[in-house]
C-alpha cells in the first residue's frame, strides 16, 4: 500500500504573507469606500458586497478543502479494503 498520509504544510512565513495581504486588501477595499463621492446608501452596498464577496470567498475554499479530505478518506478506506481482501486471498 502506498503512503498517502502526506499532508503539505505551508510554511509561518507563507500564513503571515497571506494575512498580511489580506489584512492590506481589506483595509485598501475600505478606504475606497470610505473616500468614495457616493451617498451613505451607496456607501453602504459596497461595503455589504465586499463583506458577502469575503465570506462566499472562504466559504467556497473552506467546500473544496473538506471536499478534498472526503476523498482522500475514502481513498483511505478503500485501499484498506483492498489490502484485506489481497491478504486473504494470499493466505489461501
Amino acid at each position: 500500500m502506498t503512503n498517502q498520509n502526506f499532508t503539505q504544510k505551508n510554511s509561518d512565513s507563507f500564513k503571515m504573507f497571506t494575512i498580511f495581504s489580506f489584512i492590506v486588501a481589506a483595509g485598501m477595499q475600505a478606504g475606497g469606500i470610505f473616500f468614495m463621492e457616493a451617498s451613505f446608501s451607496a456607501k453602504g452596498f459596497y461595503a455589504m458586497s465586499a463583506l458577502m464577496l469575503v465570506h462566499t470567498a472562504i466559504s467556497v475554499t473552506k467546500l473544496l478543502r473538506d471536499d478534498e479530505e472526503a476523498k482522500r478518506l475514502h481513498n483511505k478506506i478503500e485501499d484498506a479494503k483492498t489490502e484485506k481482501l489481497l491478504k486473504e486471498i494470499n493466505q489461501e
